[in-house]
């Protein structure tokens, strides 16, 4: 752990990466475009009564609006953020001096990891703020916030995970971007389709009698949409034990694959950074 907050390519990719006003100018853009999108949200739904009032119970649904633009903004942006922080090296000819450091390739991976999210860690934490806003009106426990917190953190790191193993492996910049992008437009949109197909082509060809559909539940943990809807809805994860027949909680088996491919991703990073060479070296 030690060595993790004396990494000298996190503390050098961080001065440079917050040093300058873009940072924090983007910082401001975003918390007022989440204030407007607060506003516009409670104008909206208090003009639906006669009143003119904002009900307490569109406060949960304030919340998960603002809990899916967050992850939706994890997806966009973190493949920027990462899959060109090694071949971006590599495109300018410092890879190799990088490399005749005595920092191991481990080190500079999980560096280079870090402090590419590390932006959107201060992102996700600046808008607790906001969040807050929700107690006033109730609805939604402090244990659901830290819930949403985590799983933001935990989205962070595996797409993270995925681009710096393209812009490892990878040499150009713009291919590893696209590579992360399909990635993560498959992990976001290409599995709901797939459940939904299969979820389809199950109730076609099922008679009077109910079908299961199991092959729905290995597409289905795959989307952080659908394990996202599970915390703000119990009975999604009722519903989807229903329609697959398998009844092991679809966020655990969610977090188990991911976990997964977290650890391979990184261990052929480590790997594929200097092929040539022993490993640990």
């Amino acid at each position: 752990m030690k060595t993790l907050f004396l990494n000298p390519v996190l503390n050098k990719e961080l001065k440079l990466r917050f040093r300058t006003g873009k940072t924090f100018v983007g910082l401001l853009f975003y918390l007022l475009a989440l204030s407007l999108l607060m506003i516009a949200f409670m104008y909206i739904q208090s003009g639906t009564n006669s009143m003119g009032f904002f009900k307490p119970e569109y406060s949960r649904m304030m919340f998960m609006l603002f809990s899916f633009f967050q992850v939706a903004l994890i997806l966009f942006i973190t493949p920027g953020l990462t899959a060109g922080v090694v071949s971006s090296e590599r495109e300018r000819q410092t890879l190799n001096i990088l490399l005749t450091t005595t920092q191991s390739s481990f080190s500079i991976i999980i560096g280079k990891l870090l402090s590419s999210i590390s932006y959107l860690i201060l992102l996700v934490i600046a808008s607790l703020p906001l969040y807050s806003f929700v107690f006033i009106f109730g609805g939604i426990s402090p244990g659901q916030l830290v819930q949403v917190f985590f799983f933001s953190l935990f989205t962070m790191i595996v797409i993270g995970s995925i681009g710096v193993l393209f812009s490892t492996i990878i040499r150009k910049t713009i291919v590893s971007m696209v590579s992360t992008y399909s990635v993560v437009l498959f992990i976001g949109g290409g599995t709901a389709i797939i459940s939904f197909i299969l979820y389809q082509l199950a109730d076609i060809n099922a008679t009077a009698i109910p079908k299961e559909a199991p092959a729905v539940y290995f597409s289905a943990m795959l989307n952080p949409g659908l394990v996202l809807a599970e915390i703000f809805e119990p009975a999604v994860s009722e519903q989807v034990k229903e329609i697959t027949g398998i009844k092991f909680p679809i966020w655990i088996a969610h977090i188990i694959t991911y976990m997964v491919v977290i650890i391979l991703s990184l261990m052929f990073s480590i790997r594929k950074l200097r092929p040539n060479m022993r490993k640990g070296k």
